[in-house]
């Protein structure tokens, strides 16, 4: 990270890392889907430890669920010192995609596969956070 994305203390802004999260996020989401993608939530991010100027930045994403259109996708940040050789993890997030056709209009998106116990615990967690959200639109 340079000081371009940093506040007067040598930690970067929490928006530059939302934005990393974001694109990976989307990444993961256009991967599966082999289409565009519109960001719909960013449903949670915290911010576990700083990010700080000169760290390098490794974001991670996959997905947790899909449904008919839309895609929950986490995504993990960790941020490494390149030159002590340490790396800790700084953030996590979980957004939601849409996928969209060529006309911008909300397309079907191909199941996920949930194979193993550690997807399915993924995908239930998934469904939770699922009806939450659709809980708090009311």
């Amino acid at each position: 990270m340079l000081p371009t994305d940093a506040n007067a203390q040598g930690d970067v802004h929490g928006g530059a890392i939302m934005k990393l999260a974001d694109t990976a996020g989307a990444l993961a989401a256009m991967r599966h889907a082999r289409s565009r993608v519109v960001t719909v939530v960013m449903d949670s991010m915290t911010f576990q430890q700083p990010v700080h100027v000169g760290d390098l930045v490794h974001v991670s994403a996959g997905l947790s669920w899909a449904g008919r259109t839309s895609m929950e996708v986490i995504v993990s940040v960790e941020a490494e010192d390149v030159v002590g050789g340490t790396r800790r993890r700084t953030s996590d997030a979980f957004l939601v995609y849409v996928a969209l056709d060529e006309q911008g209009h909300p397309r079907p998106v191909p199941p996920l596969l949930v194979e193993t116990p550690e997807q399915r615990a993924l995908w239930q967690a998934a469904e939770v956070r699922r009806q939450a959200r659709l809980r708090a639109r009311g």
